[in-house]
């Protein structure tokens, strides 16, 4: 288990992204041992089936640097880790309602010397904060999510995709898509990764 495939499709990066990403391997391994965030199965595969799915969100949208971004549903920091480490000028806040899950967030954001994550043991709808954008992985259909964030959304930068979601979704999505009532565009996956593991995967931009 290396970062090769993250290199593969981000061959830009500094070295200091580079040492952030060869280090979340084994931090993962070693903290999903004690508390489990990442299916057992799956650790061996973090890089491309979490790390890299991640980082599809980087392939479709540059944040702006000084965005204010909320990762909510974030399990063990996906996608808000990886996008930090892409994304240094741009705060993240990582969200999740299960509190083991927020510690290990920490101490691998920690471990790697992230400064732009704050994590926070909470439910989405307690929040009161703002944000530029809105990630998560396939935590809730498309019309929970905006109606569970929508008053956290601001619309103030000068950039296209300002004031909107940015989801990783899979599997058939239409249904879903014509009842969240939004004006969505959906990118498949497979435009930026060609692993077999991304078919049926998307970005879901959603405003």
């Amino acid at each position: 288990m290396d970062a090769g495939v993250v290199y593969k499709y981000f061959p830009d990066l500094s070295l200091e992204q580079r040492r952030q990403f060869d280090a979340l391997g084994g931090l993962y391994k070693e903290w999903n041992d004690k508390i489990n965030v990442v299916s057992r199965k799956d650790i061996d595969e973090l890089y491309l089936h979490h790390v890299l799915h991640s980082l599809g969100i980087a392939k479709f949208l540059g944040f702006p640097e000084g965005s204010h971004v909320l990762d909510f549903g974030t399990g063990g920091g996906f996608p808000g880790i990886p996008l930090a480490i892409m994304f240094p000028q741009t705060r993240f806040h990582l969200v999740d309602s299960i509190g083991k899950k927020i510690k290990v967030v920490n101490e691998v954001a920690n471990g790697i010397g992230l400064t732009n994550v704050k994590a926070t043991h909470t439910r989405v709808e307690d929040l009161r904060e703002k944000y530029d954008f809105v990630t998560c992985r396939a935590v809730a259909p498309l019309s929970q999510i905006y109606g569970w964030t929508k008053h956290l959304v601001v619309k103030r930068l000068p950039h296209e995709r300002a004031g909107g979601w940015v989801l990783l979704k899979g599997g058939d999505l239409h249904m879903e898509i014509s009842e969240s009532g939004r004006k969505v565009t959906m990118v498949p996956l497979t435009d930026y990764f060609n692993e077999e593991f991304f078919t049926d995967k998307f970005i879901v931009s959603m405003r």
